[in-house]
């Protein structure tokens, strides 16, 4: 259904699926821009990843949380160390499958990259799995539903970069989670082209 929906409904750039690993374990990290997200990645990608949902979209109306629910997401507590949802997820890198999630933890509301929080970086050294950063550019909803409404086809892109392990430098752990996810969040602004850069913009060349 999602690669029907974008194909009927958007003209995607899509480069980089060569460096999608064929199964997990794989702790897929993603920019997040709007509620499109989601339909472009199950559209695109060869296998349905284990999901992080913030547990306030269950607040967003019947039909959303029936979704993701039936989709079987993991629900996570924005703003605290949910110990319940970085079990079920570390479990689920341990069974051996792709885990996505946004390590910005939050849907961005600069349009651009917004800090990254140690989630991510948490998971991946735990699990030691590799980390695939995915970029996505004009998801944003001020983009999508005016342009739904008038009829006209929306225009995404998807870049997938290669899969890396994170090093951490400090023996620390609050300073290793810090490393790596400054680690994540400039890979993942590497792969973006400057506007959407966010934050991150003046560490990044090029």
């Amino acid at each position: 259904m999602a690669r029907a929906a974008r194909h009927a409904l958007t003209e995607t750039q899509v480069e980089g699926l060569e460096h999608l690993p064929p199964q997990g374990p794989a702790l897929l990290v993603v920019n997040h821009l709007g509620d499109a997200d989601v339909v472009l990645l199950l559209s695109v990608l060869p296998w349905c990843p284990e999901v992080l949902a913030s547990q306030h979209l269950q607040e967003e109306g019947p039909w959303l949380r029936a979704l993701l629910q039936a989709y079987g997401v993991i629900w996570v507590y924005r703003g605290t160390a949910d110990r319940a949802a970085l079990k079920a997820a570390l479990e689920a890198l341990r069974l051996g499958r792709v885990l996505g999630l946004a390590p910005e933890g939050r849907q961005s509301l600069i349009g651009g990259l917004e800090t990254g929080t140690p989630g991510a970086a948490y998971l991946a050294l735990k699990s030691k799995a590799p980390v695939v950063p995915v970029a996505i550019t004009g998801t944003e909803n001020w983009a999508v539903f005016p342009r739904l409404k008038r009829g006209r086809r929306l225009h995404f892109t998807l870049r997938v970069g290669q899969p890396f392990f994170p090093q951490p430098q400090s023996q620390d752990r609050r300073q290793a989670l810090q490393e790596v996810t400054e680690q994540i969040m400039l890979t993942l602004a590497r792969l973006l082209p400057p506007e959407y850069r966010g934050v991150y913009a003046d560490r990044v060349q090029g």
